[in-house]
């Protein structure tokens, strides 16, 4: 049986695409494994969003490529980069067997069985494979989360267009998927006996709008609660997209927890303007103001970006007094990154990467100090915590409640190792300490 092994990066939606990868070839009798050292075939979906991003999809396929050198027989390699540097990819990596892009996403399957057929390192009659259907396909998923969690993807691409983005060029337009789909997949995620439900897309907030010509979220959240999920939450909410209603879907349904993730990048109106974004500074605040009036325990988090073409000294400082009063929960900024074929590459007024980076830590430092603040003022709370992990040294379950997204990105939750529980069970615990990003508490 053939070895295959993947390496998934980038974003929460390239996992999706990584996990049906995987139910397709598991499908076809494939043996999945966890380690590369023991695959005979290596699948690295890659992300190119920014330049961080895409040292690290070249620096993990070079490292994935010294495998072939013992036991790893073919590299492919999919994803976003590939997307939009396939040709040079392919002249600048010669270690790369195949690389496949994503509109060729359901030539996957085919294109590697071909390879293999070729190959002679695996034989001849051994790994002849049954013809089956080759497309990925939601309904064939191979949760790789830890069991307690999964992404639910209820649309592709994105038509905001902003002007520093390339996420339009690289994925296309938004397109919804059709709701009856959606809950299908999301059904069969229940009956796994998944506690959370993540519902993710590029922009949430517009599904439904080019399928059903209004937006579908409230009603799409509604239905989601009818599932057997303790919670529910959903993902990059545009501001301008957020109406009553899906405050209202939030502020009701008890599955859905009080989290909005709420991408807003400047405050400046003038930014705002040059960044294509369909908002203002004040439409911005309004709603800030709107949920935490409507659901005062809510979990605001954001991104920012520092250092956008022409960002006055001004227009900085309104951002940073901005970080200071809006207290945002949880908050990421990052040095603008000029994106090849993005119209920002375009505007006048690029700043050096050493004031762009100058800017991001600045906001990171006031964030910081935000972050722990809002923190100590948790302090005597009670929370119910769903366990995920222990430390090393045994001292504390580490866990998280509906406060903190997956995967440490919000900061997590040390419990006091006081008597002996279960990973993956919900238990109540009172905060006693506060660190910047992180919580401590004991069980109550």
């Amino acid at each position: 049986m053939v070895k295959i092994g993947f390496v998934s990066l980038g974003c929460s939606k390239n996992l999706v695409d990584t996990e049906m990868m995987i139910g397709l070839f598991k499908k076809h009798r494939f043996d999945i494994v966890a380690n590369p050292e023991d695959a005979d075939i290596i699948i690295v979906n890659t992300c190119g969003f920014i330049d961080s991003a895409k040292k690290e999809a070249i620096d993990t396929l070079l490292e994935m490529a010294e495998y072939k050198a013992n036991n790893c027989k073919l590299l492919v390699a999919t994803g976003c980069l590939v997307q939009r540097y396939k040709d040079d990819l392919i002249k600048e990596l010669p270690e790369v067997d195949l690389f496949i892009s994503l509109d060729e996403y359901d030539d996957l399957y085919a294109k590697v069985e071909e390879l293999i057929k070729n190959k002679t390192q695996f034989g001849d009659n051994q790994y002849k494979l049954s013809k089956q259907d080759y497309n990925l396909s939601y309904f064939d998923r191979e949760i790789s989360t830890n069991g307690y969690y999964a992404y639910l993807k209820i649309a592709e691409g994105c038509s905001n267009n902003c002007t520093y983005c390339a996420i339009p060029k690289i994925r296309g337009p938004y397109i919804s998927r059709p709701m009856e789909d959606i809950l299908k997949e999301a059904q069969e995620l229940s009956d796994k006996g998944l506690e959370e439900l993540i519902v993710i897309a590029q922009d949430t907030t517009k599904y439904g709008v080019d399928l059903y010509k209004e937006q579908k979220l409230p009603e799409l959240l509604r239905k989601l609660c009818k599932m057997n999920f303790k919670w529910i939450r959903f993902l990059y909410a545009y501001p301008e997209s957020i109406t009553d209603e899906l405050i209202n879907v939030v502020k009701e349904e008890e599955k859905i927890v009080n989290y909005f993730d709420m991408p807003i990048q400047h405050i400046s109106d003038n930014v705002l303007k040059r960044m294509a974004r369909k908002t203002t500074g004040k439409h911005i605040k309004e709603i800030i103001s709107k949920i935490r009036k409507e659901i005062p325990n809510v979990v605001l988090r954001t991104t920012l970006i520092a250092g956008f073409p022409g960002e006055t000294e001004d227009e900085f400082n309104e951002l940073k007094e901005f970080v200071k009063e809006a207290k945002f929960d949880r908050l990421g900024c990052f040095a603008y990154s000029k994106e090849e074929g993005t119209p920002a590459v375009k505007l006048d007024g690029h700043l050096p990467t050493r004031i762009k980076k100058q800017r991001a830590n600045e906001i990171m430092k006031i964030q910081k100090k935000v972050s722990k603040d809002n923190n100590k003022e948790l302090i005597g709370r009670e929370f119910e915590v769903l366990l995920e992990n222990i430390t090393e040294d045994g001292k504390y379950y580490v866990g998280r409640s509906y406060r903190e997204v997956p995967e440490d990105t919000d900061g997590v939750i040390y419990v006091e190792n006081s008597k002996e529980l279960i990973i993956g069970d919900f238990v109540k615990v009172e905060i006693t300490d506060a660190m910047d990003y992180d919580l401590i508490a004991r069980i109550t």
